[in-house]
């Protein structure tokens, strides 16, 4: 295939005061479960390579919601959700484990490694290794699901200082050292606001945020806080897309510069998000700015 050597350039001239504005600076990226398909995730390790040579330390959070769903069934086990939750007793609190941490979080390490080449720069890490997401448990009815108590978002850096590119399972531990499924989106939020990080992308398998969700081509670009919290309760908002819309205002109250829902579908979506002025996902900040 020919490139237009003139489109390239102008590509990269545009790039150039996003590369500038965010080197040094941490992104939070959560991949939902269902955005995960091997060939965009081809092009979002080639995206987070990208980024983390232009000085941009990205971390990559992941969920697996279907993929758990997926095992549950093989296994004669119907999954049982409350409140957009999945009740998690301890043989599904196994299934989440091994499916978590030891496929889907194994496969992204993989995709990303084969996709540096000579230089392999992802490294797996569950939310209980080592303590790095300190958790409690939300709520006896739910079972051994979790809230974040505490990210120790040093050891995220100090993966970062090395090099590496984190890729993390949501999956924490209490005190005691028990194990505890947590829900991605919060997750990520916690990590997002425990590192300060300049922004938190959620790749999902939806536009962003619409007015209309059987419009795909209703898209709300850009949203306050205060705006994105009085949508939460619309009838237009779906229910797996409440949890997102939760953490992405409390991550921006906490101190994330902002939070994104993009398209996880579209190939280098990241890139285009970050990169470029069009953007095309919903971007939710503070009152002013």
């Amino acid at each position: 295939m020919s490139t237009n050597p003139a489109l390239t350039a102008q590509v990269l001239v545009e790039a150039l005061p996003y590369i500038q504005r965010f080197a040094g600076k941490s992104v939070v990226v959560k991949l939902g479960g269902a955005a995960i398909d091997a060939e965009l995730d081809r092009a979002l390790a080639q995206d987070v390579l990208l980024l983390r040579s232009v000085g941009v330390r990205c971390v990559l959070v992941h969920g697996g919601g279907p993929q758990v769903d997926a095992m549950m069934k093989k296994l004669g086990k119907e999954p049982e959700f409350r409140d957009g939750l999945r009740v998690t007793d301890a043989e599904t609190l196994d299934i989440v484990r091994t499916v978590l941490v030891g496929k889907v979080n194994r496969d992204l390490v993989a995709t990303i490694n084969r996709e540096a080449g000579d230089e392999p720069v992802a490294v797996g890490v569950a939310g209980e290794d080592g303590g790095l997401l300190v958790t409690t448990q939300r709520d006896p009815a739910l079972g051994f699901v979790g809230d974040v108590a505490l990210v120790r978002a040093g050891r995220l850096h100090g993966l970062l200082d090395q090099g590496l590119a984190p890729v993390v399972s949501t999956i924490g531990a209490d005190a005691s050292g028990q194990p505890y499924n947590i829900n991605a989106d919060e997750a990520a939020m916690a990590i997002a606001v425990a590192m300060q990080a300049e922004k938190i992308v959620y790749l999902t398998a939806a536009p962003g945020l619409l007015e209309d969700p059987r419009d795909e081509t209703s898209l709300i670009q850009r949203l306050t806080v205060s705006e994105l919290r009085e949508r939460i309760t619309h009838e237009s908002v779906s229910k797996g897309m409440i949890p997102k819309l939760r953490a992405c205002a409390d991550a921006v109250e906490g101190g994330v510069g902002s939070a994104h829902i993009i398209d996880g579908r579209v190939p280098h979506a990241l890139l285009i998000e970050i990169l470029t002025d069009a953007g095309i996902g919903t971007m939710i900040r503070m009152e002013g700015e």
